[in-house]
């Protein structure tokens, strides 16, 4: 347990931040999800949206945003074409 005062106020800080980052997480996964359910533009755009937080807030690395976003895009496609 912390000891010091800053190190108490660093805690306390460390738990808002992971209270923000599990929210945007959760965010990420459900518009990712909506957008593979319904391949849809609009779904796409909310769902490059939710990455673009994540990966800019470091949820998760610029490249597996990249990837994300890219699949995202070919399974879009993919559906377009039938």
């Amino acid at each position: 347990m912390a000891i010091t005062s800053s190190a108490k106020k660093a805690h306390r800080a460390s738990l808002k931040k992971r209270e923000f980052n599990l929210a945007r997480a959760k965010a990420l996964k459900e518009s990712v999800k909506g957008a593979k359910k319904a391949s849809t533009p609009e779904t796409l755009s909310k769902a490059f949206q939710a990455i673009d937080k994540a990966a800019k807030r470091g949820i998760i690395k610029k490249n597996t945003a990249a990837r994300k976003k890219s699949r995202l895009v070919a399974q879009l496609r993919k559906v377009e074409v039938k």
